[in-house]
């Protein structure tokens, strides 16, 4: 992989995370780290860096938040051979006007009175970084490589980009 500069750019975060649906939003809890597979709600990503996620209000997300705020969110794009890794602070806003604009159908499977329901709670994960790995190369070529690495001993190398996108 090929590291590359860190930027202050959403957009490249968001480019690489758009077609990703569903991101792994991982928590403390008192017995350790909890993962929850949660749909990003976003239909882009503002300057303000944040990304948006329905979950009940009276859920275990909502309660442990509350104690500590820190989160990362993992996104895996196998087709696209693009994973990220966002770093940041999670909590649940009210802005009714905001979950009407991002209410969903789908949406509507878990918050059965639409955007009005009063469990349907907003969480805002305010990131402060975000790394990310993105290989451009074919599965053929990457499979010669790893090959050829396991045959040579030496690991394989420009398989990618990796990079950091910083927002703070």
């Amino acid at each position: 992989m090929t590291q590359t500069p860190i930027t202050r750019d959403p957009g490249k975060l968001w480019d690489l995370i758009k077609g990703t649906r569903f991101g792994m939003l991982t928590h403390r809890h008192e017995d350790g780290l909890h993962s929850h597979p949660l749909t990003t709600q976003n239909k882009h990503l503002d300057d303000d860096g944040r990304l948006y996620f329905f979950v009940p209000k009276n859920g275990e997300i909502a309660r442990h938040l509350v104690h500590d705020a820190s989160v990362n969110v993992a996104y895996a794009n196998t087709d696209d051979d693009t994973y990220v890794s966002v770093t940041g602070h999670a909590k649940l806003i009210e802005d009714p006007a905001l979950k009407e604009s991002l209410f969903t159908t789908m949406a509507k499977a878990w918050f059965p009175e639409g955007a009005k329901d009063p469990n349907l709670g907003l969480l805002a994960v305010e990131i402060s970084s975000a790394d990310y790995w993105n290989v451009d190369e074919s599965k053929a070529t990457q499979l010669f490589k790893m090959a050829r690495a396991a045959v040579t001993g030496k690991p394989p190398t420009d398989l990618g980009e990796h990079g950091r996108v910083v927002m703070n």
